[in-house]
């Protein structure tokens, strides 16, 4: 899976405690945006939060910087992970804040 200027990939990664998500361009090799559940401003309104519900808030963060920067449509990089729990909701809050994949 490659990530391109026209169509970079979302690459998840998550840990026991948070979870992290990029946009990529592989071709150019930059990383374009980021969020995570351990970001300044989102980790502050997650305090009180169990993980399941921190992916929708990094999903948001991230879809936002994303439209920002102009990216629109992007290829979803799991990462080797199941497409369930964690990783499915972070999935889920990206698209209906607008991210198409």
């Amino acid at each position: 899976m490659v990530g391109t200027q026209e169509r970079p990939r979302l690459c998840v990664y998550r840990s026991i405690g948070h979870i992290y998500a990029q946009v990529i361009d592989d071709r150019a090799g930059k990383t374009l945006v980021s969020a995570s559940s351990n970001d300044g401003k989102t980790k502050e309104s997650l305090k009180a939060v169990e993980t399941s519900l921190q992916p929708k808030s990094s999903a948001r963060a991230i879809a936002e910087r994303a439209k920002a920067a102009g990216i629109e449509k992007v290829v979803f990089d799991r990462g080797g992970y199941k497409y369930h729990g964690r990783v499915k909701a972070l999935a889920d809050a990206a698209r209906e804040a607008g991210l198409k994949f």
